[in-house]
């Protein structure tokens, strides 16, 4: 990304978490996952309760963790994860994903990110979604890993967690080059799958993945 595209890129705000902090609400969860489109790998969310105040250097890097490199990213993992009041992190694997299709998987994921916090959320911000049969009081924000500061914070929790998930894939099934993709449709990625085949841990009901010949699977 340039220097232009960076800069008319807004910066994450904490105004719909102040807004609801007037109407009372004291622990506000921002909720955000990766991995949604990716051809191998778990789907991850991550759940993050600010404190109202903050400090620190690192507040003034924070943004949706798309628009970060892996380096900026693992560098604001610690300072949010050690200034949150709390945190939480839910992953559903591939063959759930390949059970229940990759909607119903990222909101499991989500509620157990926000299961684990403690304490409990009384209010949940998420990135687009809102979730069925959730009785905590919920927005769903348009393009909120952009705009809102607490789902741009659980959307670097999110995304190191997922990447460091691919990294150990990347031992277990040596070949994939999971740690340089981690499991999204890139070519380097796609010329593994023509050559070795879908691995245990590719979603064989994902387009390109599905073409391939099944009887390539990995077998070292």
């Amino acid at each position: 990304m340039g220097k232009a595209a960076r800069s008319s890129t807004p910066k994450p705000t904490l105004a719909e978490e102040k807004q609801l902090w007037r109407r009372g609400y004291r622990f506000v969860a921002g909720v955000d996952e990766v991995g949604r489109g990716a051809l191998a790998g778990p789907v991850v969310a991550a759940a993050v309760v600010l404190p109202p105040r903050l400090s620190g250097l690192w507040r003034a890097k924070v943004r949706d963790s798309k628009l970060l490199s892996p380096p900026q990213r693992e560098s604001l993992y610690e300072p949010i994860t050690s200034t949150a009041v709390s945190f939480g992190v839910g992953s559903v694997d591939c063959w759930t994903i390949e059970s229940v299709g990759i909607v119903r998987a990222t909101q499991a994921a989500m509620r157990q990110a926000i299961k684990q916090l403690s304490p409990p959320a009384d209010a949940v911000l998420i990135d687009y979604f809102t979730l069925p049969y959730f009785k905590t009081y919920q927005k769903g924000v348009a393009d909120g890993d952009t705009l809102c500061f607490s789902i741009a914070c659980a959307s670097i929790v999110a995304k190191v967690t997922r990447d460091r998930m691919m990294v150990e894939f990347d031992g277990t099934y040596p070949g994939y080059l999971f740690a340089e993709h981690k499991g999204y449709g890139t070519e380097e990625h796609l010329a593994c799958l023509h050559r070795l085949g879908p691995s245990p841990i590719h979603r064989r009901t994902f387009g390109p993945v599905r073409d391939l010949d099944q009887g390539d699977s990995y077998m070292r």
